[in-house]
């Protein structure tokens, strides 16, 4: 009986500590959205390259796929949903949800766990045609026009390099580090 009590104990720990890394990582998407973001003047929509995009792939690459979807769509879909960003929201979380799991997928694959450096770089370049393809989609429903997206792909592939640039380096960094070990 009590193996089976210290068991359960052992889960709902792991369970409590899971919950409060992805709610960590959401508030960190969050706050690298919010406070670290330059907007474009491409574009009538503008445009916004901000250092989101460089902590949901350094959660993708520490934390693998789950953590890293779920710390993108809401934190990135939160950020869209407090300033003046509202309507893009839900296509926020679709795009940076799947961005973050197929980082996440590609860095964790075969189990790396994220410790290569050339998969993780190849993780966010693949991760980025999805991202545009979404953005792209959402905008051309919106304006009702095919075209008109066409103007955020240079802002948005900057905002992914920008988020390379700082992710890789980061995070091959903390992984140096016993806790992400």
């Amino acid at each position: 009986m009590q193996n089976t009590q210290s068991y359960s104990s052992s889960i709902s720990r792991t369970r409590t500590f899971d919950l409060i890394l992805t709610s960590m990582l959401i508030a960190l998407v969050f706050v690298a959205t919010l406070l670290l973001n330059i907007k474009l003047p491409i574009t009538a929509n503008g445009g916004l390259v901000h250092l989101g995009t460089a902590m949901l792939f350094i959660a993708s690459i520490l934390f693998g796929p789950k953590k890293a979807a779920i710390a993108g769509a809401v934190g990135m879909g939160l950020f869209d949903l407090v300033s003046n960003w509202t309507l893009w929201a839900p296509f926020t979380i679709v795009a940076r949800g799947l961005q973050g799991y197929i980082v996440g997928k590609i860095a964790w694959s075969n189990g790396r766990n994220g410790n290569s450096v050339a998969f993780n770089l190849l993780a966010t370049i693949v991760s980025i045609p999805v991202m545009l393809a979404v953005y792209y989609l959402c905008e051309g429903v919106l304006y009702g026009n095919w075209i008109a997206p066409v103007a955020s792909i240079p802002g948005n592939i900057v905002q992914n390099v920008v988020g390379i640039i700082v992710a890789i380096p980061v995070a091959s960094a903390l992984k140096k580090v016993p806790f992400f070990k």
